[in-house]
């Protein structure tokens, strides 16, 4: 197993739009100080501590196709959480009567969707200095902000998140408009679950996309299509150091294993779609509402 990438320096005048173009990812060093990076992960302890999530909210997320929210409950709590900070937690944490069987603090698998809008420190982050710098090199014109996220990655229990492409989630027309920022939190190694990707692969399109059903139908999601069968031997794997970001192209695929060692794997990542002569799909599962419009990236 070898990496052949080459990670930049947020902090480089060079662009990192050639790999990124080439190979649909790039690492960057440095986008987060060690220590904003514990502020980050003190908070998300704070939030983790405080949660009340009704018992039928405590559902599990996954990417894969035939593993969806089929109770009404589990279902609308997933698909109104754009504009809302809502907990989704690992397989197996909860006993027959909703109850955690490890500790609360070890039972999440990622939090969202809206980090980005109601956090100030992670609002701070997602519209930094550096992250606009990094959208401006790019070339995006009109950035918005599609997602927040905090991933968990437990120590023994972190799911395999199973290969994907982020447009099956959050398709544009043209495709090829939506970009993810991958902070690392901790230092992201194959041992604790970093993420691989298929270099290239953003170039042939999607086979899958993730939809609306009509109202009043279960499940409230469904899935278009069906996701390709990739050869394993082609997946290259992208450790980060901690401060680290990873920018991940929408149809890039990309996977991470099962976290079986004893470090945790925490990440604050979110999306960036360019809203220039970009659709937005009303079939997506995530939808601006009313509360929160899709916030542009671009402030002063």
């Amino acid at each position: 197993m070898f990496c052949f990438f080459f990670v930049f320096s947020c902090e480089s005048s060079s662009p990192p739009s050639p790999q990124y173009r080439r190979d649909g990812f790039v690492v960057m060093d440095g986008l987060l100080s060690p220590q904003e990076c514990d502020q980050l992960r003190q908070r998300m302890a704070e939030i983790v501590d405080e949660m009340d999530v009704p018992d039928h909210c405590r559902i599990t997320f996954s990417t894969d196709h035939d593993e969806q929210l089929k109770e009404q409950g589990n279902a609308d709590y997933f698909i109104t959480s754009g504009d809302k900070i809502r907990f989704f937690f690992e397989k197996g944490v909860f006993d027959d009567k909703g109850e955690f069987i490890v500790p609360k603090q070890r039972s999440i698998n990622k939090i969202g969707h809206a980090l980005h809008a109601y956090e100030p420190l992670y609002k701070k982050v997602t519209h930094s200095p550096k992250v606009q710098g990094i959208a401006k090199k790019l070339g995006l014109v009109s950035p918005v902000v599609l997602q927040g996220m905090y991933i968990f990655k437990q120590p023994g229990i972190g799911g395999e998140v199973t290969p994907h492409q982020d447009a099956t989630f959050l398709y544009t027309e043209p495709l090829g408009r939506v970009m993810g920022l991958w902070i690392a939190l901790e230092d992201a190694t194959v041992n604790n679950g970093c993420l691989w990707f298929i270099p290239g692969s953003h170039n042939s399109g999607i086979t899958r996309r993730m939809v609306r059903t009509h109202k009043g139908t279960l499940p409230l999601t469904d899935f278009v299509g069906r996701e390709q069968q990739y050869d394993e031997d082609k997946f290259v794997a992208v450790p980060v150091k901690k401060g680290g970001v990873v920018l991940i192209h929408g149809e890039v695929v990309h996977r991470s294993a099962v976290n079986t060692s004893d470090d945790s794997r925490h990440v604050y990542t979110f999306h960036l779609m360019e809203a220039q002569d970009t659709r937005w799909s009303a079939d997506n599962w995530l939808q601006p509402s009313e509360e929160l419009p899709f916030p542009p990236l671009y402030t002063k």
